[in-house]
Parts: structure tokens; C-alpha cells; sequence
């Protein structure tokens, strides 16, 4: 018997240790596959170099092939992952803050062409009355077919005083528009806010930078003091913005949340898999609300948008949002350059990618276009689905809870479907149902209440 087990563990331990020799040199095996693969790559990039630099018609550095290589490979991969060089990442730093110099427009590549996503209110862009879907297909006198958007963006940009003429292509239009633009300090005001009539507010924010969230609560305060009352209802426009900051996001969401998920983030790494939660503290959930979005509306105004949506702390009214769901971030490198890189999808409380599908809102109502008056078919409608080589809707979304561990309390809600009587619009359709849904509301509350007394 003993002899048997000894036999038997000899055994044993030869296939285990046979299995570890065959399991290690076929790793091996595999890593030499995968390290040949890219030398044999990196062989090739290198002869391409090499018969560039020897054999190209004007001398050319190997940085600024180098350069290209990266900004190249960068933007084979979405259309928001790119290369920035030191002037354009300091532009981008600037952008957070605010304030900067030049037209007020944001922009898009579309089919390798520049695309006007929306013109920041109150700026040179908007005053000139360029619209969404304006393709722009010469700065001065350079074409911007296969211009890298960051070249583009450096173009419009310039010292306030400076002009700048913009050749752009408009559908509906027999022959191209021509604009000479005179660059200012764009102040960007992220929060406008006013009062439509007693007890409802109106709250509009153009982006999410660094001082949003303090703006929107002294917007709050102001609202509230002019109303001599709490509010009766709110109508928080974000239509038109093309986003901003992921913090501002979330603390915007916050401010009308108290408890439960506002957005996560998944991605390959585990750093990129990130819950974020709103607080109790200073949050305004007495009044109810309606968001107002529109194809325009992209990345951080999606976020809020589907986190009061899913929480029922608001009702969605509009068109389909613009479905920016991807995280960029911003990798520095060597000499004050950086990558921008697309590292992890954003997901709404519910578990929803925005990714490619936006936020579909609750009450679908389009405002007639600007230029239906003049006669013109309306500007054609960007969204990311649209866009080159845009990531896909996962198909399968991670697994989340809306609630926090301790449980969220239920947030005053509207209900989930209203009857509206259509009628005479004003100039702005989607603010004037809004304003009619809320005082709907608030007279379907009173009457229920005083059925129950």
C-alpha cells in the first residue's frame, strides 16, 4: 500500500510539475508571438520614417513625423482621443477656466469636414448667426479638409481686436456664406437664471467649468430671495451645451439629488471604475422640475439630464441628446504636451449608457428652426452616432444599484405622463410646455390634495 502512494505521488507530482513547464513555455510562447507582432511593426513605422526623410521632396524633421505618427494613431481610434501639443494643451486649460480668446464656437469633425456642434451664447460665432450643423470650410484662406481639430481650434483663436474670416457651408443654401469675425474675451457666463412668473425660475447653463455649481447655487439663492417665496417650480435649460467638467456635472446633479448614484464609469482598469453619489446637504428636492435638452446637449449636460430623469426627480423635455457617454483623459507628457485618451463609457444611475444613444427625453417636443422662417430646411442634426469611427453602446452594462447601501429616499417626483393641450406657442415652444407642465403639476397636486382632506 505504501509503495502504491508513493508510486501514485510520484506520479501526480510529474504531471504537475509537466503541466507548469508546458503552461510556462506556452506563455513564453505567446509573449514571443505578441513582442514579434510589435517589433515587426515597429520595423515597419521605422522604414517608413527612414524612406520619408530620405526621399520626401522638402527636408522634414523626424519630429514632426514623429508628431503626425502620434496625432495619426491617436485619432484612428474616436473621434474625442487626439494628440495636443503645447499650445493646444494649454488652450484646453484654459477652457476650464472660462475665459479665453476668441469666436465662442464649438466644433466637431464630421466626415473629415469642421462642423459647428453649437456657438456659445453672447459671443462673436452667435452674434454672426452661425447655427449647428454649419460646416466650416476655410479659415482665412486655409481649407480645413483633414485639418486635426486642435489646428483648427489654434486658427480661431487669437488676440482680442484680431479678425478672423470663416468660409462656411450652409445646407439650404445655394453658394458658401463668408463671415469676417472680430475676436473678443470670451467670457463664458455658465449659469443665466431668471424668474418667468411668480414661483417659477427659469436656470439656464451654457457648460460645466470650474465655478458652475457656486454660480447655479448663488442663481438659487437669488431666484428664491426675488421670489419672496420657495419655489413653485423649476425649468433647468441645458440645451446647446456641449458639456465641460465631470465634477461640475456631478455636483449640478447634486444640488436638486440628496441621496443615491448620480453617474458611474466603467472601463478596462479598475481605476476607471468609479461611482459617484450625491449628499443630503444643501439639496433643493421641494419644487418640481423639467430639463430642458436638444441634440446640442452632450457628455456632462447628458449626465444630469439622465440622473434627474432616472432618480424622477425631473421630467426630459425635448429632443434625443447628442450621446457623447466616453471619458477623456488627459495623459501630459514630455515638453507641456499631453493625449487626450478615451479610457472608460459613462453610465446613468439605471445602468444606461449614453454612449451613441443619448438621453431620450420623457416628452418629445421640437422647437421649429431658425431657419424655418426664412423659408431655409432646417440645420442638419450632429450627434455622435454620426461621427467617424465613434465607440459603440456596449451591449451588455455593468451591474450597479441606483440606491446607496443605506437606501435613498423617495425624491418628489412628477408624474410620469401628462396630458398637454396643444395651442398658441410662443418663440420658444419647448420652454412654454415646459412652464405649462409645471403649473399642471402644481394644480394636479392642489386638487389631489384637497380630495384627501
Amino acid at each position: 500500500m505504501k509503495r502504491h502512494t508513493g508510486w501514485f505521488r510520484t506520479l501526480v507530482w510529474g504531471i504537475i510539475i509537466g503541466s507548469a513547464i508546458w503552461l510556462g513555455s506556452y506563455t513564453a510562447s505567446r509573449v514571443a508571438a505578441v513582442a514579434k507582432d510589435a517589433y515587426d511593426s515597429i520595423e515597419v513605422f521605422t522604414n517608413v520614417l527612414t524612406l520619408v526623410q530620405r526621399n520626401y521632396v522638402d527636408p522634414v524633421t523626424t519630429r514632426q513625423l514623429i508628431e503626425g505618427a502620434i496625432t495619426g494613431m491617436l485619432a484612428a481610434l474616436d473621434p474625442h482621443s487626439a494628440y495636443l501639443p503645447p499650445e493646444s494643451y494649454k488652450e484646453l486649460q484654459v477652457d476650464t477656466r472660462g475665459t479665453f480668446g476668441g469666436l465662442g464656437i464649438e466644433i466637431t469633425l464630421r466626415n473629415n469636414v469642421l462642423t459647428v456642434v453649437s456657438p456659445i451664447e453672447d459671443t462673436p460665432a452667435y452674434r454672426a448667426g452661425i447655427k449647428p450643423g454649419d460646416q466650416i470650410i476655410k479659415i482665412d484662406e486655409e481649407f480645413t479638409k483633414d485639418m486635426p481639430l486642435t489646428e483648427a481650434v489654434r486658427r480661431m483663436r487669437g488676440a482680442p481686436g484680431t479678425k478672423v474670416r470663416l468660409t462656411i457651408r450652409r445646407e439650404g443654401s445655394m453658394k458658401p456664406i463668408e463671415l469676417t469675425l472680430t475676436r473678443e474675451i470670451i467670457k463664458i457666463q455658465s449659469v443665466k437664471a431668471r424668474l418667468l412668473e411668480k414661483g417659477y425660475a427659469y436656470v439656464r447653463i451654457t457648460q460645466f467649468q470650474e465655478r458652475t455649481d457656486d454660480d447655479l447655487q448663488k442663481a438659487l439663492a437669488k431666484l428664491e430671495q426675488d421670489n419672496g417665496a420657495p419655489l413653485s417650480g423649476l425649468i433647468l435649460d441645458l440645451r446647446n451645451n456641449p458639456g465641460g467638467l465631470l465634477t461640475q456635472a456631478i455636483k449640478v446633479a447634486d444640488e436638486f439629488i440628496d441621496s443615491g448614484l448620480v453617474v458611474y464609469t466603467d472601463g478596462r482598469l479598475e481605476s476607471q471604475k468609479q461611482k459617484y453619489f450625491a449628499h443630503k446637504q444643501g439639496s433643493h428636492t421641494d419644487f418640481p422640475m423639467i430639463v430642458l435638452v436638444n441634440s446640442g446637449s452632450a457628455s456632462a449636460s447628458e449626465i444630469v439630464a439622465g440622473a434627474l430623469q432616472d432618480h424622477r426627480r425631473a421630467l426630459v423635455l425635448g429632443t434625443q441628446t447628442f450621446g457623447k457617454g466616453s471619458v477623456q483623459t488627459i495623459l501630459p507628457l514630455e515638453e507641456n504636451s499631453a493625449i487626450r485618451l478615451t479610457t472608460a463609457r459613462y453610465y446613468t444611475p439605471n445602468g444606461r449608457s449614453i454612449q451613441a444613444t443619448g438621453i431620450t427625453p420623457d416628452i418629445v417636443l421640437e422647437n421649429p428652426p431658425t431657419l424655418a422662417a426664412a423659408g431655409g430646411p432646417a440645420a442638419p442634426r450632429i450627434r455622435e452616432e454620426n461621427l467617424p469611427r465613434h465607440l459603440r453602446a456596449p451591449r451588455e452594462r455593468p451591474e450597479t444599484n441606483i440606491e446607496e447601501e443605506e437606501g435613498t429616499e423617495e425624491q418628489p417626483s412628477l408624474p410620469e405622463a401628462i396630458q398637454v393641450r396643444e395651442g398658441e406657442l410662443g418663440r420658444d415652444p419647448q420652454l412654454d410646455r415646459a412652464l405649462e407642465l409645471l403649473k399642471s403639476w402644481n394644480v394636479f397636486k392642489t386638487v389631489v390634495a384637497g380630495r384627501t382632506q
